[in-house]
């Protein structure tokens, strides 16, 4: 998403080391693009493990992409606000995300192409468009967002276990609009947390709020 701050630390990047140390097999021995979900609640540092994962692999000569899902909202933030705020059940992968475009991204990309349409959000315009991005080259595809646990075509999905009073220091540095200080953001926060609490036991990898890595069976 254009206009997004995307600050990398020193823990994701320890983060990312330890988690591409376990895939860099995986991902060498498939034949196909290999597909990483990194998925958690608002400001858990989703963006920022992701970029750091895209580093970390490019240290070992695989390049890679990030398809983030705030790209794949049907309107622009300040407009799905107020839809918000209009329609109570206007909340929820399912109702504010056109999550089949970025399904078909990922199986397009399993599926060898080079180039695939997808939707790009700028935040500062409030306005959506459509790019194409290249694939040439790219081994790793890793879709980055809070209901990205749900995708299908997945090989690996990391969760970032860190809450609304985890990710307060983060949200404040990245300054989206007036969120800190709305009691409205804080609900969504709220019933964002109910819906994907439970996403947790679908990952591979759970990233605990001290930033340590589980590996789950």
């Amino acid at each position: 998403m254009k206009g997004d701050i995307i600050i990398v630390e020193e823990h994701h990047k320890n983060v990312a080391n330890t988690i591409v140390s376990q895939l860099i097999e995986n991902v060498n021995i498939k034949a196909t693009r290999y597909t990483i979900a990194v998925a958690g609640e608002s400001g858990s540092g989703k963006s920022e493990t992701a970029r750091a994962i895209v580093d970390e692999f490019l240290k070992h000569g695989i390049k890679s992409v990030v398809l983030a899902q705030d790209d794949y909202f049907y309107l622009p933030p300040k407009s799905n606000d107020i839809k918000r705020k209009d329609d109570p059940e206007w909340l929820g992968p399912h109702k504010e995300l056109n999550f089949s475009i970025l399904e078909n991204n990922l199986k397009d990309a399993i599926k060898g192409e080079n180039e695939i349409s997808k939707p790009l959000i700028d935040y500062n315009e409030n306005s959506v468009e459509e790019i194409k991005i290249s694939l040439t080259g790219i081994k790793v595809v890793i879709a980055e967002g809070t209901y990205t646990s749900l995708l299908k075509n997945v090989d690996t999905r990391i969760f970032i276990a860190r809450n609304r009073l985890d990710t307060l220091d983060h949200r404040k540095k990245r300054n989206r609009g007036n969120e800190i200080h709305d009691s409205f953001t804080e609900e969504i926060l709220i019933t964002e947390h109910k819906i994907i609490a439970g996403h947790k036991y679908l990952a591979d990898f759970v990233i605990t709020k001290d930033y340590e890595v589980i590996m789950l069976d």
